[in-house]
């Protein structure tokens, strides 16, 4: 073995942390990208969990509510809240030559349209996740080959291909990868996790609404009550 190899190779920290602070200034800045994406995507999941949770219990007031035929009336908050103020206020507008047939389709377009602009709110962040999903791969592998050409330079000034002069750039090379992949992996099942979550909670809200949309469509005769009551 040869002596002068010991000094080397002692001085390379294959540590987590010693391959980033030895890597190349490019490396270096695919890694801090990476890293950045995944605080970013983590911080989109935590908020979207606790948004989540809330508008679970939303759906479920609605549905207890819609079942229950319940007044309307009243400090509903959330989705829920959203929903019913567009349910309201179109069964308010009514128009004494239109048929029960369009004056719910009137009334669940509303509520449609209140509920659709809450759904987009609530999908806000989610093409942070897709994205980083199917691109931090790849700018990982960036950073893997921009090693390997590094390491392949190493070889050609010091015409030595042992594995001390090798190792450190292979190493730094295949960290850029592995956290590329750290970010991809839980931003993709995040992301289609979170995506059939609001997706349920939509159609909950759906399905209730179209029951909402006939009670209101046959209580015409009760609108001037129904407007005193809210006033």
């Amino acid at each position: 073995m040869d002596p002068t190899q010991a000094p080397a190779e002692a001085a390379h920290d294959f540590s987590f942390l010693g391959l980033f602070l030895q890597a190349d200034p490019i490396v270096k800045g695919v890694m801090i990208l990476l890293i950045i994406a995944s605080i970013a995507c983590w911080t989109v999941v935590f908020e979207k969990i606790i948004r989540l949770a809330a508008a679970r219990r939303q759906a479920k007031a609605f549905e207890t509510l819609v079942r229950s035929g319940g007044s309307l009336d009243g400090a509903h908050k959330g989705l829920t809240g959203h929903v019913l103020k567009a349910a309201i206020d179109a069964w308010r507008d009514q128009d004494p030559t239109e048929t029960r047939a369009e004056r719910r389709e009137r009334i669940e377009r509303a509520m449609r349209g209140a509920l659709g602009l809450e759904m987009k709110r609530l999908r806000t962040g989610l093409p942070l996740l897709a994205t980083s999903g199917s691109t931090a791969p790849f700018v990982g592998l960036f950073g893997t080959v921009w090693g390997i050409m590094n390491s392949f330079s190493s070889i050609a000034r010091s015409q030595d291909t042992s594995l001390a002069v090798v190792a450190p750039g292979i190493a730094e090379a295949l960290f850029a990868t592995a956290i590329g992949l750290v970010v991809a992996i839980p931003a993709v099942m995040a992301y289609n996790k979170l995506s059939g979550d609001i997706g349920g909670i939509q159609s909950s809200f759906t399905s209730y609404i179209s029951l909402l949309g006939d009670r209101l469509a046959r209580e015409r005769t009760g609108a001037g009550q129904h407007r005193a009551a809210a006033e």
